[in-house]
């Protein structure tokens, strides 16, 4: 992809100016002579110490005491050339970096995996020679893996975090694994940020905690100091970080690849997976008791759902575009914080994943799958996008240290199922190795005894891309604007979620304890957008507003708003996959209960019974009903609504009962639908929101009403409600 350089062949002063504000020294950052004092006493290799005058700035080095002198950019040939692999330092900091951890992924631990199948629905034979992308209606298998970034293998599902959304297609010409998130940007623009940006997200290396949570200081601190993080924050902050399910979000390959087609055109491609099911958030108050109530929240819901042969789905898109596209675009198309909207480049639907079985055993398959970026097959290839390039060279080295040798293709999990034929050979845990004399290409001993040759028609190819350039450790100038799209998604929420972005800023930025870096990051909201600003400013006690953060560019304040980066606007069409809680009591009326349990099953929906004890209710005509939860082992936040169908004895009990009184409150704050028989009311009365129902409280007298409710649920909020009983909206 052809720019002019951000320089010259001679990296002049006047060339560096050029390349924008990220070619400059790093200027002095609050905080800097605290911690010239923590590392007072810098360690040598052999344990020896060396003394820092109080007030001096350590010097940054490599392990090996070479001193650094721009920890921000890697090494690349020409401003938006490709990263090189001579970089020293880029090496050492990743490959650190990628063996901090064993065994366990240092991102991306917990995870859950299933089974299924991608079958393509329009061919791309026109702009690639990939096999997978030829022929309609051909079927190829899959492996997803879903997982949380920044916790444990043991932190809970409902984590306000990004979700990796990892596919592994077993193609006829090898791997191809689009290993992707739910968020189609991310926080840094250049790979070499990648330890910093997850050190300051994990726990504090000193206190070990708080555990998959960014609501912390040192999180706050780096990302108000890396502007590109923008972007980025605006979707975190948003309800896309506390998904429903796994299925109900969208996947994204979030860098920009290339598709090459037979006669070796180039044509740019970003991939997105998008849920037949809609997409759904929970609400933080609701996730917070979820992860109580059911830490493994997410992975039941998959496995419930596939075992229930309610097969999750998604459909694969494509936004396709060419170099006149990329040149004209108002950002760089190899920025990974930025996104094309898809009002400009709509996406062309070329295909379907299904997931339909569960795995046999979960370490063999979900914990031993290596994904890795750099697995393409012909016809798909790379840009020169800083973050992939250094993705490239951390994910294979990550998966060598963390499955213990390179033959971690031999496991079947990670096995491609097209034949495989190369002279490696040996190492920890080999399966196969070449049979035969011959371990060693080119050889003269024939094509039936000599083994395997290369073919430069079938064969991978790089993309012949030119590029130019010094070699130069800069971003371009089109890297620059780190504001304009983040502004952009948050304009393109509606209100109800705008107000949700507010409230996650003021309670991650409440748990912050410098005041400089909650103002510090109050000065880049002025940038996105000032009531925003405002609005987080008073819910943080600040007493005046700070300046606006310096801007590398000036941002665009004029970007059009775009329904797809909306949930609420892309949210389902019917309860169709979702779950009904039932709280029941002896003296049900059977009617209704069959009534509401038919028209659930007709749209494909589920339902739960939950009792005073789990051996279940007795109906008015005298039928056993078992119950799936007892009531203080089944609150309504597991349920995307409820339904109260109780007696008058019934009411009466659980009206005394705190855990009813929660499950009722719950439902009603977390905004949900409730239906409920006339019985109800002195529960309601006991919870204290019985003169607070609304529209979506609704009555159900007969079977008839029953059939009525379950098609008033599709929406499954009722976003008004939230107006009326949350503080923060007053």
């Amino acid at each position: 992809m052809a720019r002019k350089p951000a320089s010259s062949a001679t990296p002049t002063k006047a060339a560096r100016k050029s390349a924008g504000e990220s070619a400059k020294k790093a200027p002095k950052l609050p905080g800097d002579v605290e911690m010239a004092t923590s590392f007072a006493e810098p360690q040598g290799q052999g344990g020896e110490t060396h003394q820092v005058a109080a007030g001096d700035i350590a010097i940054l080095t490599s392990a090996q005491g070479m001193p650094i002198a721009d920890d921000q950019n890697s090494l690349k040939y020409g401003a938006r050339g490709p990263t090189l692999l001579e970089d020293p330092h880029f090496r050492e900091k990743i490959f650190h970096f990628d063996h901090e951890r064993i065994p366990e992924r240092v991102v991306h631990a917990r995870g859950f995996g299933a089974h299924g199948f991608f079958e393509l629905t329009d061919s791309l034979a026109d702009v690639t020679r990939a096999d997978v992308l030829q022929r309609v209606g051909e079927r190829t298998p899959a492996f997803v893996r879903f997982s949380t970034v920044a916790g444990s293998k043991g932190s809970f599902d409902l984590a306000r975090d990004v979700r990796g959304f990892a596919v592994k297609l077993y193609t006829k010409e090898g791997n191809w694994d689009l290993v992707g998130n739910n968020i189609p940007v991310f926080f840094i623009q250049d790979a070499i940020k990648f330890p910093d940006l997850i050190h300051a997200a994990k726990p504090e290396p000193d206190r070990g905690f708080p555990q998959a949570q960014t609501a912390h200081d040192n999180f706050w601190d780096f990302v108000s100091l890396t502007p590109e993080s923008m972007h980025m924050i605006m979707w975190i902050m948003s309800d896309r970080t506390i998904p429903r399910s796994y299925r109900t979000m969208e996947g994204f390959g979030v860098h920009t690849f290339r598709l090459v087609s037979a006669e070796g055109k180039s044509t740019f491609v970003k991939f997105h997976w998008k849920p037949k099911q809609g997409l759904q958030s929970v609400v933080w108050n609701e996730a917070v008791k979820i992860n109580g109530a059911d830490p493994d929240f997410h992975r039941r819901d998959l496995w419930d759902a596939i075992n229930a042969g309610d097969f999750p789905e998604w459909e694969l898109g494509v936004q396709l575009f060419d170099e006149a596209f990329a040149e004209a675009f108002d950002f760089d198309v190899l920025d990974a914080t930025k996104i094309i909207p898809e009002e400009l480049i709509p996406v062309r639907t070329v295909g379907r994943l299904v997931l339909d079985r569960v795995v046999d055993n979960f370490f063999a398959e979900t914990e031993q799958v290596a994904f890795c970026t750099q697995n393409v097959v012909p016809g798909i290839d790379f840009t020169n996008d800083p973050l992939l390039q250094g993705r490239n060279f951390s994910y294979l080295d990550t998966q060598l240290k963390r499955l213990g040798s390179p033959n971690f293709t031999h496991i079947p999990i990670n096995a491609p199922k097209c034949p495989v034929a190369n002279f490696q050979q040996d190492g920890h845990m080999a399966i196969a190795n070449p049979r035969g004399r011959v371990n060693y290409e080119p050889n003269s001993w024939g094509a039936s005894i000599g083994g395997p040759r290369e073919s430069p028609e079938r064969g991978f190819t790089s993309f012949p891309a030119e590029d130019q350039g010094p070699k130069l450790r800069i971003r371009p100038e089109s890297f620059a604007d780190h504001y304009s799209q983040a502004r952009q998604f948050y304009v393109s929420q509606l209100a109800i979620e705008q107000k949700h972005i507010a409230d996650a800023l003021v309670f991650e930025l409440s748990k912050v304890e410098r005041p400089d870096i909650r103002a510090r990051m109050v000065s880049h909201l002025l940038h996105i957008d000032e009531m925003l600003a405002n609005t987080v400013a008073d819910g943080l006690g600040l007493a005046t507003l700070p300046a606006p953060a310096q801007a590398a560019r000036a941002p665009l304040p004029d970007l059009p708003p775009s329904d797809p980066l909306s949930i609420v606007k892309n949210g389902p069409a019917s309860f169709k996959g979702r779950k009904l809680g039932i709280l029941m009591s002896d003296g049900a009326d059977a009617a209704i209960f069959t009534g509401l349990t038919k028209a659930l099953d007709k749209v494909g929906a589920l339902y739960e019974v939950i009792a005073p004890k789990v051996g279940g209710i007795t109906l008015a005509d005298g039928t056993a009903i078992a119950a799936k939860h007892k009531i203080d082992g089944g609150p309504s936040v597991l349920f995307d609504a409820v339904a109260i169908l109780v007696s008058d004895e019934g009411a009466a009990l659980l009206a005394g009962d705190a855990a009813a009184q929660d499950f009722v409150r719950d439902a009603f704050g977390h905004c949900k639908f409730i239906g409920l028989t006339r019985s109800a009311e002195p529960i309601f009365v006991k919870a204290g929101i019985a003169d607070m129902l609304d529209d979506a409280c609704l009555a159900i007298a007969s079977a008839k009403d029953a059939a009525a409710f379950v098609e008033a649920i599709a929406p499954l909020r009722f976003w008004p409600r939230e107006l009326e009983v949350d503080l923060d909206a007053k």
